[in-house]
């Protein structure tokens, strides 16, 4: 599959509308032609938590959200991706639920890890363990086996709950490379043509190591999974936070990445009046990735700008958002925190919010994002400029709840009569039609309170202006004429 070079709506199943039957007549209603390049669909598959990311199976979708043929009708619109969880599964998954009925007598037993499959001479010692990049605070649970009575360790990377509702799984057992293969061959069927690789920083277990991100064995299992997405026409967009170089890396093997600095990169510009660090990143990131402002988790921060923020400047940022009613994730491991204690892994908050609900701010951002080099993402909550939800947050303790708010179609109308919303959407049909986006792109020179990026192919061009202090944004066009227009957004 060719990644179409136009814009993407990030939507769960039922943001838009409640089911995956409304957001079909969203996006062939309100939103008709806004998103040519493609709907990323967050997952709609039978789930036991983490809003889809403890999936039960892909084999099916939840019943409330719809069936595989409004998957199929969505495709008809745009390509979809979805995602694979190729880190875990559910607790209440086939698979486990046999392996924690049967033990080790499971077909599937070997398809979980245990401490003794990463430290075959022992306990893991203590040295070891603090240096795994943890997102809770044990890298294991433990389950009885209904059987036996025993008590097993699992590797579980993720989950509130203890044990945890989404259980590792080893990507060198057959029964993975079965499991996954059959995954894929099953959307190839379906008519998937991209998929996003959900947690695969995690995918590898070492010893020794921060069992994050671990080369070279982490490009073993890449190009396997590469070697089977290829044979089912699938395009692969692994999702991974860390370090530049990182992703880098991943770049350098052929692979479409996201750009996470770019989202704290704007804010920066946007609420400092400086765009130092941004000139920095648009002059060295890679093409080839995914842009995003906003998404279902928040915005990142650590790893993914390790080695860029200025840490006094960085702190300044974070403050204006909890300020604006944001809330913070953090980096759990201590080896993996900032000499001076920074700890922020994401700032939980709508991006709207985090600009103070400036619409022209908000509006400039986005331009910057779009005239970003790569594919744009957009979140069904940044499309309508969503204001942080903190009812949600206090009604059901997620901190990821702030924007995350589903929307009914009378509500869906009602933010698209909003003027920000408006010019957002009239941004979006530029960047999708302008002809000047298949060509070449520079930041042209000028004083760091003001941002130009320009782009030009064939006698088209359109250029960018922001005055980072007044967030004031224009775009000039030449058409291939040679006519030029100026417009403020």
């Amino acid at each position: 599959m060719a990644v179409r070079n136009q814009v993407q709506l990030i939507t769960y199943p039922d943001s838009l509308g409640g089911d995956l039957a409304a957001l079909e007549d969203v996006l062939q209603g309100p939103l008709e032609g806004l998103f040519p390049g493609g709907i990323h669909i967050l997952p709609p598959f039978p789930s036991s938590g983490d809003r889809g990311f403890a999936p039960l199976d892909y084999d099916r979708i939840a019943p409330g959200f719809g069936t595989w043929e409004n998957i199929r009708r969505l495709a008809a619109i745009a390509p979809v991706m979805l995602d694979v969880m190729v880190n875990h599964m559910s607790r209440q998954a086939g698979p486990v639920q046999d392996f924690l009925s049967r033990g080790r007598r499971s077909r599937y037993a070997d398809l979980f890890i245990t401490p003794e499959k990463v430290w075959p001479a022992g306990p893991p010692p203590e040295a070891e363990l603090a240096m795994i990049f943890l997102r809770r605070p044990s890298p294991f649970s433990r389950y009885r086996i209904r059987d036996t009575g025993e008590e097993v360790e699992l590797w579980t990377t993720f989950g509130k709950q203890d044990p945890s509702e989404q259980v590792d799984l080893d990507w060198r057992s057959p029964a993975y490379r079965q499991f996954v293969s059959g995954v894929l061959e099953g959307f190839r069927q379906r008519g998937i043509q991209m998929v996003r690789l959900d947690a695969v920083g995690y995918i590898v277990k070492k010893a020794g190591t921060s069992c994050f991100f671990v080369e070279p064995e982490i490009y073993e299992f890449l190009a396997w999974i590469r070697s089977v997405a290829s044979t089912n026409g699938i395009e692969l967009l692994p999702e991974l936070h860390a370090r530049p170089e990182v992703q880098g890396a991943l770049s350098a093997h052929g692979f479409w990445t996201y750009d996470f600095v770019l989202p704290y990169a704007i804010l920066e510009a946007l609420l400092t009046g400086r765009a130092d660090l941004l000139r920095r990143h648009l002059a060295q990131r890679s093409p080839k990735q995914f842009t995003m402002l906003d998404c279902h988790d928040g915005i990142p921060v650590k790893p993914d700008l390790d080695g860029l923020y200025d840490a006094s400047t960085a702190r300044r940022v974070v403050q204006a958002c909890v300020d604006r009613g944001g809330n913070l994730s953090r980096i759990l491991s201590p080896a993996h925190r900032d000499p001076d204690g920074f700890d922020v892994h994401q700032v939980r908050c709508t991006y709207y919010s985090a600009l103070a609900e400036n619409d022209d701010a908000y509006i400039a951002a986005r331009a910057i994002q779009l005239f970003t080099p790569g594919v744009p993402q957009v979140y069904y909550a940044g499309l309508l400029a969503a204001r942080n939800d903190a009812e949600a947050v206090g009604r059901t303790g997620e901190g990821r709840e702030i924007n995350r708010h589903n929307y009914g179609r009378p509500e869906i109308d009602a933010q698209i009569r909003r003027p920000v919303v408006r010019r957002l959407m009239e941004l979006i049909r530029l960047r999708n039609a302008h002809p000047a986006f298949d060509g070449t792109f520079r930041v042209l020179p000028g004083p760091e309170s003001e941002l130009r990026m320009h782009w030009e192919k064939d006698g088209a061009a359109c250029t960018l202006s922001v005055e980072l202090s007044s967030a004031r944004a224009s775009v000039e066009q030449v058409d291939r004429g040679g006519r030029p227009t100026r417009k403020l957004l």
